[in-house]
């Protein structure tokens, strides 16, 4: 029997008795080239030499080539297990002529392999060939000594190979089985008109003989080379005389291993195509983390995720609960370990890869797909079409669903989905993250954690009750991976109970100390992810998963923090006392050393209300309220009254803080125990953050005493420059402040006389000009507004003129142009004369017709430009 194993034997042991050099199966990941994802043909570990860029050893190969087809420019995933020939992971066989022998060679090695070594009957063999190929017609003419009629002519599309738009590239044969009249899709059933199963590929020959150019002109090479592709299971699937390759050796083991799972009869119809989707996988998921890729959320890593959880989908279809797929790596090792002795040694570590991305898998798979099922009942009633995009962008961000098994689902129940629509989504998303201004770059995405903790129990917060707690390390997560044990390192961890608060709500996370046996873990950020409380820090010494720890946050500012999250209940109760009932919380952050509240409002805030806002926020305070806790559900809250934030997303048991009978509201962050533990609340600040919404800043505590410390020293230290008592201040100022301007009307007035002094010699530097008197002339100035001033003066002074001064000011020439308005009909015009100088002292500026102010940089020019608009003025008189 024609074994797989054999048939791969065979092909390489003739060609290897035939001087060609046997050559590994290169990794699936390809080495140095980024134009690929995966290798995908056996000339890929040959690219370089076929581009001229390396040289090898030898110039006759022969491989068996693992490759995989999923994701990027090939990609069969869509297709596998519909059709009984397409695999994400197949075998190409292949020999490849480095420069040596050319077509005809390739041609006699091909057919006597096929029809003397392996014994495939020549009557069922036909040859396609490239339609201006006439040399390869005429040689498979004389090598196998079929008709003209049995070698068909093809277009460009189907026989002629390229690498790229440049480069090398040439004519290709294919080698056609005729599977029999049986098969036939009907009267036009042909090679080259149809694609049905009659007809199947199994040998493609590419003489590569040309290299085209930029602009697609090709040109013979010195030294043609020959790169041929057979697929390993359509051979077998002749041989061992089977429909499908999935009835061959290579499928069949796996498939009754499905069966003995399942406890289903694989049916080779329609009906089995799970079973044919779980086999193919089953083999990519295996030799690509034999070859290094391991799931991720990006790249290869992401391709793997989803054809494993596409798997996993079509088991759960077949019945199956609970993990599965890694039950089939024993089977495919036993098949394959033969030709690829690398997935025995790795046999286990693949098994518990895929056994762990199952897990997380089904903790989000059972959600999904049952929202999915859903969605797709509603689009059936309302007789739609199509899925919308924010429904798969939905199931991808809250269920962790992927989008290709949203389509193959929708398309399983007669519907297709918006991926237009889920792209613009995904990419608003990232923008929205791209702007965040808050990212704890040292956390994992949220999707990564879900899939790395879907099997640790939920955390248990007893932070409410305690400060420090005893507890045990479930998990530790190193950049996005679990790890047993680390040391001197930054960390995450994850322990079955925690005091820490995480960051939520506004309020921002605890710090503190996780001490174990011979490390502790500073904690630095605590995050709260699904019903995981995350620690996050650097660890000094080692720990390890499973040990025993103390966990302490930091008391003084989990009680500073306490006090202000306290405090912001006080303020939004009092906002909606002073303002009205439309002053809503719209947004906060707690911190230990501040607190800031958005709330909406029209309007600024004016110094009464802060006044009265503030001060009840303080009676509050000194009304010392107990704050009690209530766990219940929304609805009940409501009925109580409790304050439900809008927009906020709550579980079916909500917490509503109480203080006294003044304040309630569902909250789940940390407070005081009474008011009178705040001590002092004041506001630093209130201002517009947007229309509609304000912003109250403020500090409580030793915080706000600190803040007034700090303003009682500041008064101190103006009196003692005042000369006065703090008390005193005020009115000294005010004094001070009257006599100040008092002596700026008197400089003003001095100014003013001085200069119209100096104006009567300036006056007798003007022109007459038909009857307009012209003044352009630079004067000593430091002041912008009093040149101006002095020009407007000037032009009074002098009538029926055109008046410009210039000056240096701030080492910066500056020009002010007056025209009297009874000359403006002349074509007189004072922006276009002050342009023209401030563009000569290398500035801008313009004005009006009749009176204009420029600037330039440059005031070693100002003379220059003084001059140049004086003349345009005279040009303009005529």
């Amino acid at each position: 029997m024609w074994t797989s194993n054999r048939i791969r034997r065979t092909f390489i042991d003739y060609f290897r008795e035939r001087g060609h050099t046997e050559v590994p199966s290169s990794s699936l990941v390809p080495i140095n080239d980024p134009t690929l994802l995966f290798t995908n043909a056996g000339m890929n570990q040959f690219k370089d030499v076929f581009l001229g860029l390396d040289t090898r050893s030898y110039n006759r190969a022969v491989t068996a080539q693992k490759c995989v087809r999923a994701g990027g420019k090939h990609n069969d995933l869509d297709t596998v297990g519909r059709t009984p020939r397409h695999h994400t992971f197949f075998e190409m066989l292949g020999n490849f002529s480095l420069r040596d022998y050319f077509k005809e060679q390739a041609i006699i090695y091909a057919w006597e392999l096929l029809t003397q070594v392996i014994g495939l009957s020549r009557e069922n063999l036909w040859i396609t060939i490239y339609q201006d190929d006439d040399e390869a017609f005429g040689l498979w003419q004389q090598v196998t000594g079929l008709t003209p009629e049995r070698i068909i002519r093809l277009g460009e599309e189907d026989n002629f190979w390229s690498m790229g738009d440049t480069g090398p590239c040439g004519p290709c044969s294919e080698i056609m089985y005729d599977r029999g009249s049986e098969y036939s899709c009907g009267e036009e059933c042909g090679i080259g008109v149809c694609d049905c199963d009659r007809w199947l590929e199994i040998w493609n020959l590419v003489f590569m003989q040309y290299n085209r150019d930029e602009n697609g002109v090709m040109t013979p090479l010195p030294r043609p080379s020959i790169d041929t592709g057979m697929g390993l299971e359509r051979l077998a699937s002749i041989l061992q005389n089977k429909n499908s390759n999935y009835d061959t050796d290579l499928f069949v083991p796996i498939i009754a291993q499905i069966e003995k799972l399942t406890g289903k009869e694989y049916d080779p119809a329609e009906a089995g195509f799970p079973f044919r989707v779980i086999a193919d996988h089953s083999r990519s998921c295996l030799f690509l983390i034999a070859d290094g890729v391991l799931p991720s959320n990006d790249g290869r890593g992401y391709v793997l995720r989803r054809i494993l959880r596409r798997a996993v989908r079509f088991g759960k279809m077949l019945g199956i609960e609970e993990p599965f797929l890694y039950k089939n790596v024993d089977v495919i090792v036993e098949t394959m370990k033969d030709a690829y002795p690398e997935i025995e040694e790795k046999q286990e570590f693949i098994k518990k890869v895929i056994r762990l991305e199952e897990e997380r898998f089904f903790v989000t798979l059972s959600e999904g797909i049952k929202k999915l099922e859903e969605i797709i009942g509603v689009n059936r009633g309302q007789g739609l079409s199509q899925i919308k995009g924010e429904d798969a962008f939905m199931l991808y961000d809250t269920y962790g669903f992927p989008l290709d098994l949203t389509e193959d689902m929708a398309e399983e129940n007669g519907l297709e989905v918006d991926t237009a629509g889920f792209d613009l989504m995904m990419a608003e998303q990232r923008q929205r993250a791209r702007q965040a201004n808050k990212t704890s770059n040292a956390f994992a995405s949220e999707r990564i954690i879900h899939d790395i903790l879907a099997l640790i129990p939920a955390s248990d917060f007893v932070g409410y009750e305690n400060y420090a707690a005893e507890g045990r390390i479930l998990a530790m997560i190193k950049e996005s991976d679990l790890v047993k044990n680390a040391a001197d390192e930054e960390i995450m961890i994850i322990t079955d109970r925690t005091p820490f608060y995480a960051e939520s709500g506004g309020q921002t996370a605890d710090s503190g100390t996780i001490k174990g046996q011979k490390g502790q873990l500073m904690v630095q950020d605590v995050q709260k992810i699904g019903t995981w409380i995350i620690h996050y820090g650097y660890l000094n010494g080692s720990m390890e998963a499973g040990e025993e720890v103390h966990l302490e946050n930091d008391r003084q500012k989990r009680l500073d923090t306490a006090r202000n999250h306290t405090a912001t209940h006080l303020l939004h109760k009092a906002l909606r006392e002073v303002l009205g009932e439309h002053a809503q919380q719209k947004g906060s952050l707690v911190e230990a050393n501040r607190l800031r509240f958005d709330f909406t409002q029209l309007t600024p805030l004016t110094e009464q209300e802060v006044l009265e806002i503030e001060n009840r926020v303080n009676r509050s305070i000194w009304n010392l309220y107990d704050l009690t806790t209530t766990l219940t559900d929304v609805k009940q809250a409501r009925e109580m009254g409790a304050v439900a934030l809008f927009g906020e997303k709550y579980g079916e048991e909500v917490r509503v803080v109480s203080i006294g009978d003044y304040s309630m509201e569902l909250c789940g962050g940390t407070h005081v125990d009474n008011t009178g533990q705040i001590g002092l609340f004041k506001i630093l600040s209130e201002a517009s953050i947007g229309s509609g919404l304000r912003r109250i800043e403020a500090v409580t505590g030793s915080y706000a005493f600190e803040h007034l410390r700090q303003a009682e020293n500041d008064l101190k230290r103006a009196a003692l420059q005042l000369k006065t008592t703090p008390a005193e201040v005020n009115e000294k100022i005010e004094a001070v402040t009257k006599t100040i301007k008092e002596k700026e009307k008197e400089i003003e007035q001095l100014r003013g006389k001085m200069a119209q002094a100096g104006n009567e010699d300036i006056i007798s530097q003007a022109v007459d000009v038909q009857g307009v008197r012209l003044l352009f002339t630079r004067v000593d100035q430091e002041d912008a507004n009093l040149l101006r001033q002095n020009a407007e003066m000037l032009k009074d002074k002098l009538g029926s003129a055109v008046v410009m001064l210039g000056a240096v000011i701030d080492n910066k020439a500056v020009m002010v142009c007056f025209v009297s308005k009874d000359l403006l009909d002349k074509g007189l015009h004072a922006g276009k004369l002050v342009s023209l100088a401030a563009k000569i002292a290398g500035g801008g500026g313009g004005g009006r017709p009749d009176m204009a102010q420029a600037g330039g940089r440059d005031a070693s020019k100002l003379a220059e430009a003084l001059e140049a608009a004086r003349q345009l003025a005279e040009k303009t008189l005529g």
